[in-house]
């Protein structure tokens, strides 16, 4: 297939595009590469797929030097006239949208960049689908869109109108204008909601990385909800399996679908939400322990409260996962978290 993967200097959109051009696909990666955080990390991640910096010019599409198959283009998902003529020139069979504004806690300080990237952004995607006779858009959605919700497991049968980040409601908007370009204009969609990836090149912001750089230098970290907390931590290969098997697999529309009992994981539009999680919560305590386990050293905790914006649990039902794609994430803690030990003592080693 001809894909276009947005986020390519992000964390999932390496790992899934670098999975897709490995096995033959065409791939064309798309990123404004910002500086939410280290901005030498998202260009490590493009120079392992072949994408120098020096050659990176926004609006110029550029050849990997390592893979035939794989080409990058910088561009700002808000730039609506660089992603028409983009569409336009390529004619993309599925388009994978893994780009967004980042985190729960920076959109409580920085809401606009999630109105920008999030909600303009996906609304040039969704429209550039609907004139370039697009096969089939996967979207990134999150567990966040949760929210309020004390039922678990989380599933996409669920009630999601109480998000309590506008991270989380910016997620749940994009499920929302994906299913209206669905219904109206045919466009099979598929929105994923992850929970909490990680793993190799992961993104500084999260916990694993936060805990890891912090007990190597001695510094303490906090812990938040005094401990108190459950994580359906997803190792990243998992994500990647999940979303490479929903790309083959375009919605059709539910036949059973019944506006008077509505199912708001599906429709008669070809339109489905996911969740791709472990399936298995973990205590945030034990994966502290795992974490010092792997490196022989006892962190320094400093016990604080649950932070604005934050939910205590997170646990995936993948019952639809399961039933329609014969998958179901299974990567255990200690293995993720020793491959993502491992990859950060080799990337920082000097």
């Amino acid at each position: 297939m001809k894909i276009l993967i947005t986020g390519t200097a992000g964390f999932i959109g390496y790992h899934t595009a670098k999975r897709l051009f490995e096995r033959g696909d065409t791939v064309t990666g798309l990123d404004i590469i910002n500086d939410y955080y280290d901005i030498d990390l998202k260009y490590s991640r493009l120079a392992d797929s072949g994408i120098e910096k020096h050659r990176i010019e926004y609006g110029k599409k550029i050849k990997s030097t390592k893979y035939t198959n794989y080409s990058f283009i910088k561009l700002d998902l808000k730039d609506k006239t660089g992603i028409d003529t983009l569409f336009k020139s390529e004619k993309f069979d599925v388009v994978c949208n893994l780009a967004a504004q980042a985190g729960v806690r920076y959109s409580l300080t920085n809401p606009e960049a999630y109105i920008d990237s999030n909600i303009v952004g996906f609304m040039n995607i969704l429209e550039a689908s609907r004139h370039n006779g697009i096969k089939h858009l996967v979207y990134a959605s999150s567990s966040s869109v949760y929210g309020a919700n004390e039922s678990l497991p989380f599933s996409t049968s669920d009630n999601v109108d109480h998000p309590i980040s506008l991270y989380a409601a910016s997620k749940k908007s994009n499920e929302l204008m994906a299913h209206v370009y669905s219904h109206l204009f045919r466009i099979p969609s598929t929105g994923l909601r992850f929970f909490t990836v990680y793993g190799p090149f992961g993104r500084p912001d999260m916990a694993l990385f936060i805990f890891t750089k912090a007990i190597l230098e001695n510094k303490t970290i906090d812990i938040f909800n005094y401990g108190k907390m459950l994580r359906d931590f997803t190792y990243i290969d998992d994500i990647v399996e999940g979303v490479v098997r929903v790309i083959a697999s375009p919605p059709a529309g539910n036949k059973l679908w019944d506006g008077k009992n509505p199912d708001p994981s599906s429709s008669g539009a070809p339109y489905k939400i996911y969740n791709i999680g472990n399936n298995t919560p973990v205590k945030l305590m034990d994966f502290i322990e795992a974490i010092e386990e792997k490196l022989g050293k006892t962190a320094q905790k400093n016990m604080m409260p649950l932070q604005a914006g934050d939910v205590p649990e997170t646990y995936a039902d993948v019952h639809d996962l399961v039933e329609d794609m014969h998958y179901k994430p299974s990567t255990d803690i200690k293995t993720g978290i020793s491959n993502f030990i491992d990859w950060y003592l080799e990337y920082y080693k000097n």
